[in-house]
Order: C-alpha cells, then structure tokens, then sequence
C-alpha cells in the first residue's frame, strides 16, 4: 500500500463504466450523442421562452432555468469523461475531482430546488388561479430560483470543504465514471464518519425537502383538478402538471436510488451505470417531455427552426 498523502494527492484515476477496450469507442460515440442532444434540446426550450412573448410567464421561467441548470448539470462530468476515452487516460487531478464534485452538487442540489418551485407554481396557478400573478409576480419568482442557488451553493461548499479532511493515497482508483461525492470519501484512509454524516445530512434535507414539498404541492392539486367541471379545463390543468410529473419521477428515483444503494457491498459499477439515468439521460429528456405535450413551446420551437415540431 502506498503512503497516505495529506498535503497533496497526484492524480485520481476514474475507472469509467466498462475498461474494455473495444467498448470505448461505442461509450464515447453514446454519450457524445446524448451530452449534444442535451445541450441543444435545452437550448431550443431556453430561446424558445426568451423570444416569445407569451412564454414570459413563471412557469416558463422556471422551464428556462432548468434548461440552463441541466446543461450545467451534464457538462460537469460528460466532457471529461470524454476527453479521457479519446485520450485513453483515466486520470483527473486532486484539485480537478474536488471542482467536478462542487460543481456537480450545486447543479444537481440546484436541479432538485427547481423542481420543487416548479410545483409550487403549479400549485399556485391550480388551486389558487385568482391569486396567481399577484403571488407569483417576477420578483418573487426572480427570488425563489437566487435562493435555490444559494443553498445549492452552501451544501456544495460545505461538502467540498469537508472532503479536504480527508488523506488519501498518492493514487486513487475511482470506480465511475466522475467524481461522485460518496465515490470518493469511500476512497478515503484517514476516518470518514464526520464526512458521512454530513453527506446523508445534505442528502436528506436537500433531496427529502424538495421532494417532501412537491409531495404535497400535488396532494392539493389532485384534487384541485378533480373538482374541476369542464373535461377541457381537467384535460388542460393535467397536462401542464403530467410532464413535470414525468421529470421528478425520473430524477428522483433514479438519484436517490443510487444513493440509497451505494452502502449496499460491491455496488460500486451498478451504481455507475444507474447514475447515468439522472446525470445524462434526464436532463436530455427533459426537453422532449416538456415539449411534446405543450404547444406553445411548439410553436415557439416551429417559428425559431422553421420545423414543425410533432
């Protein structure tokens, strides 16, 4: 075993999702495909909201600045992982890992947050429509996404900074394919229980409170939505709450249940694979979900490209 380093660490190596040979350049043909697709998706949905009147609204709003968190999001960890396939190297330096894993948590804390706003303004506009915009106004809105980026920021730095205790060898293989946080601190020599209980600390109140309050954001528009008498005012009422829906499913299940996993023995390439979900995947998705149910951001889509949008 080589000696603990506690003033300094010469390279993390990231083993990736698979160190077979031949299955490199598929995995970085796949995800080089997906991370475009995220990018360009989010785009459309953020020039779409931008130049249409119409889309300046909350929700819109609100659409935007997932859009913009989801490309950040995917950016912190595609890009290295593949610039490391093309230059078959598995290395990122100390400081390298400890800037991914900040990153990465203000983008994925701050994603969490969105969601929950998110439903907040569903509620609002479903079970309180004559009190909407005045509740709703863009300073609150403007002041509601700041706070989420705040507390994102502070859980971030708060982890970071805690991860800095930490020793570690002089070389450290890493069994994924970024820098995850529960990944590294289980990489650790020296004692990591204070590191532990602060990381299930986080992800309890920053990925159980958010969930927690759209939990009950849709216990009061359920019913909300069934009162309603018209079949075209329920029709239309769902279909503005089905595609978020669809999102927070998709994240939270998936992120939290990697989280839930990872103390599970030999999880760790399991665990790689199922992080894709929420690190790649939904953010790609989210523009789609949004946009095949919703015909204003069709139209603003047709009339940006010039293509219908189906």
């Amino acid at each position: 075993m080589e000696a603990d380093n506690d003033t300094g660490i010469s390279e993390f190596l990231l083993l990736g999702l698979s160190e077979e040979p031949e299955l490199q350049p598929i995995i970085f043909g796949l995800f080089l495909c997906m991370y475009l697709i995220t990018v360009l998706g989010n785009l459309l949905i953020i020039l779409a909201v931008s130049s249409d009147s119409h889309l300046h609204t909350p929700m819109y709003f609100f659409l935007s600045s997932l859009s913009f968190v989801d490309i950040c999001f995917t950016s912190t960890t595609i890009p290295k992982m593949l610039w490391n396939i093309q230059t078959q190297s598995q290395v990122i330096t100390y400081a390298g890992c400890l800037t991914q894993i900040y990153f990465f948590l203000i983008f994925g804390a701050w994603d969490d947050f969105l969601l929950a706003v998110m439903a907040y303004d569903r509620f609002v506009a479903i079970c309180h429509p004559l009190h909407y915009t005045v509740i709703m106004n863009p300073r609150f809105c403007g002041l509601l996404v700041l706070v989420s980026w705040v507390i994102s920021v502070l859980n971030s730095l708060l982890q970071s900074l805690m991860v800095l205790r930490l020793s570690f060898r002089t070389k450290v293989e890493i069994p994924h394919f970024f820098c995850e946080l529960n990944q590294v601190v289980g990489q650790a020599c020296s004692d990591t229980f204070l590191n532990d209980m602060v990381m299930n600390s986080g992800i309890m109140l920053l990925g159980g409170a958010p969930l927690a309050g759209i939990l009950y954001s849709y216990s009061k528009i359920v019913p909300s939505i069934r009162r309603i008498s018209s079949a075209q005012g329920k029709y239309k009422a769902f279909s503005t709450c089905a595609s978020h829906l669809s999102v927070v499913s998709l994240f939270f299940c998936t992120s939290l249940g990697v989280y839930l996993s990872s103390a599970a023995p030999q999880s760790s390439h399991s665990s790689a694979v199922a992080s894709v979900l929420y690190t790649v995947v939904t953010p790609m998705l989210n523009p789609f979900i949004y946009s095949l149910r919703n015909r204003d951001i069709k139209r603003a889509l047709k009339r940006i490209t010039g293509v219908p949008v189906m």
